[in-house]
């Protein structure tokens, strides 16, 4: 189990694996427009499925922790 991982269990673990952006902003405790903002400039990985976007929380847990994102 990687560092990543691992932190994954720790941290938010009452989010699944794959967040919205109203979950991002409750685990980050950031506005709507922040929460575009870092997925914009490529700050926090997200994949767009039709209107919206998907985000792995480990890539959450990355960019908090400041390593690099899956």
């Amino acid at each position: 189990m990687t560092k990543l991982e691992q932190a994954g269990s720790l941290m938010f673990k009452d989010y699944p694996d794959c967040v919205s952006i109203k979950q991002l902003q409750q685990m980050l405790g950031i506005k709507k427009t922040k929460s575009y903002e870092l997925i914009k400039n490529h700050k926090i990985n997200a994949v767009k499925i039709g209107k919206d976007y998907k985000i792995s929380k480990l890539n959450v847990i990355a960019f908090v922790l400041g390593e690099e994102q899956l």
